[in-house]
């Protein structure tokens, strides 16, 4: 009589995360459709707030799980699985913030755009306003720089999940971070005159 309930820690169907990643390096059918039901909503929210740009988040995405068959086998399991994730999204974001900053100059036209009105239009106004020029801030850092405040502050990830994401140590994330939060002020204060 079968166990009911009880499976190898590599049996076909099993979805712990060990095991998932086992499935994954012997390319289990299915596998991969389970990671990205898993994941594909935290990968994507990272890559749009990487690229700042739909379209670009999901092409991002797309690399990602495309790239995700031949990179599993570089899966040490020093980390958890959407974490390896968001490092294939890091190390893909190059050319696609490149086409990013071009398209968020393109957003930034039509955020000037008037909407039809919100209950506090003024609010909704300096909002977006502040979106935007936080966008095109964000667009003049160096990209490792935007890639650390990106994940330390919007991803709330910790020093040593960055380091492991980018494979720097956790001193060059601090500093990165730092340098970025410093430069988005500088570049926030000027654009808005020298405003606090």
């Amino acid at each position: 009589m079968a166990h009911l309930g009880v499976r190898a820690p590599d049996d076909r169907g099993d979805d712990t995360p060990h095991a998932l990643v086992v499935r994954l390096q012997r390319a289990e059918p299915g596998a991969m459709t389970l990671v990205y039901r898993q994941h594909h909503v935290a990968v994507r929210a990272f890559a749009q707030r990487l690229v700042g740009d739909v379209e670009a988040a999901e092409d991002l995405v797309q690399d990602v799980f495309v790239a995700l068959p031949t990179a599993i086998a570089r899966f040490r399991g020093d980390s958890s699985l959407r974490t390896f994730l968001v490092s294939i999204a890091v190390h893909h974001a190059k050319n696609h913030v490149r086409a990013a900053a071009r398209r968020r100059a393109a957003l930034g036209r039509l955020a000037r755009e008037p909407e039809p009105p919100s209950p506090d239009p003024s609010r909704e106004l300096q909002r977006r306003e502040l979106a935007g020029e936080l966008m095109v801030a964000l667009d003049a850092l160096p990209l490792e720089q935007r890639i650390a405040v990106a994940l330390a502050e919007i991803e709330e990830r910790t020093s040593a999940e960055i380091a492991t994401i980018v494979g720097a140590p956790e001193g060059t994330v601090r500093t990165r971070v730092f340098h970025a939060k410093r430069k988005l002020r500088e570049l926030m204060q000027t654009r808005r005159g020298g405003e606090r």
